[in-house]
C-alpha cells in the first residue's frame, strides 16, 4: 500500500487567467496535483468570484501514483464553460483521496515573462 501524503481539500485564493501573451508561451495557470496513493483521485474544482455566482462543475482526474497538471486555460466544465480571462477568482480543490496541490501562473503579458507558484492552502 502506498503512503498517503496531502489532504483532500485545498484552497487557492488568488487566481487570474491573463488574456494577453506577448511571447511564444501562452499566459496560463495550472493546478499541479501529486497523488501518491493507490487510488485514482477524482478532483472537483469550484471557482468563486467577487461579483458573480460560483461555478462548481469543473472536474479532473489524477491517476494513482501519478502527477497531473490541470491547465486552467484548457479545462471545460461539465456545462461547457471555460474559465473567463482577466477576471480574478479563487478556487476550492476537492478530492476523494489525499493529494498535494500546487498552483502556478505563467504571465506572458510583458516581454519579460513572470512565473508565480505556490503550494495551495490545505484544509483539515
Amino acid at each position: 500500500m502506498a503512503k498517503k501524503y496531502g489532504k483532500k481539500t485545498w484552497l487557492i485564493p488568488d487566481c487570474f487567467l491573463h488574456s494577453v501573451s506577448l511571447n511564444e508561451q501562452v499566459s496560463h495557470e495550472a493546478v499541479c496535483v501529486l497523488n501518491t496513493t493507490d487510488k485514482d483521485a477524482k478532483i472537483k474544482l469550484t471557482l468563486f468570484y467577487e461579483d458573480r455566482d460560483k461555478i462548481d462543475d469543473f472536474y479532473a482526474e489524477c491517476k494513482a501514483g501519478r502527477t497531473h497538471h490541470i491547465r486552467l486555460d484548457k479545462i471545460v466544465s461539465q456545462s461547457g464553460k471555460t474559465i473567463e480571462k482577466d477576471v480574478p477568482y479563487a478556487m476550492l480543490v476537492e478530492s476523494n483521496t489525499e493529494i498535494v496541490v500546487q498552483y502556478s501562473r505563467l504571465d506572458t503579458s510583458a516581454l519579460e515573462m513572470a512565473l508565480m507558484t505556490t503550494i495551495a492552502y490545505p484544509v483539515e
